[in-house]
């Protein structure tokens, strides 16, 4: 994965943002950025922002289309519970066809286990 990228806010568009890393995950980009209510009290806003193509060579433009949760405080313990457990269920379930960036595939993805089968997410404010 690529390194998380941190975001300028000088142009005052972000003022609320105190901390921010981004992750460019293929034609989207995720965003975690911790803000301050107008209460002084801090929320992850998490955005996804994909990069959208209409027309083709010079005459292509470019728009993005983005997609905001945010996440209060005294939710983040259930909201990590219920991610760890769904991402939990993937990964068991889904049959690996290749082990992306290993050069793994068919059987010798499955028997890989240097991806290991624990989750951590870890989120402190």
């Amino acid at each position: 994965m690529e390194e998380p990228k941190k975001r300028n806010f000088d142009d005052g568009n972000d003022k609320d943002i105190v901390y921010s890393q981004a992750i460019k995950a293929g034609k989207r980009i995720y965003y975690l950025d911790v803000k301050r209510s107008k209460k002084n009290e801090l929320f992850l806003a998490i955005t996804e922002s994909k990069k959208i193509v209409s027309g083709e060579g010079e005459n292509a433009q470019y728009s993005f289309e983005k997609h905001k949760i945010f996440l209060y405080k005294e939710d983040f313990e259930k909201f990590s519970d219920a991610l760890k457990d769904v991402l939990g269920y993937i990964y068991q379930r889904q049959a690996p066809v290749t082990n992306e960036g290993t050069g793994l595939e068919g059987e010798e993805a499955k028997n890989d286990t240097s991806l290991g089968d624990e989750i951590k997410i870890d989120i402190d404010f």
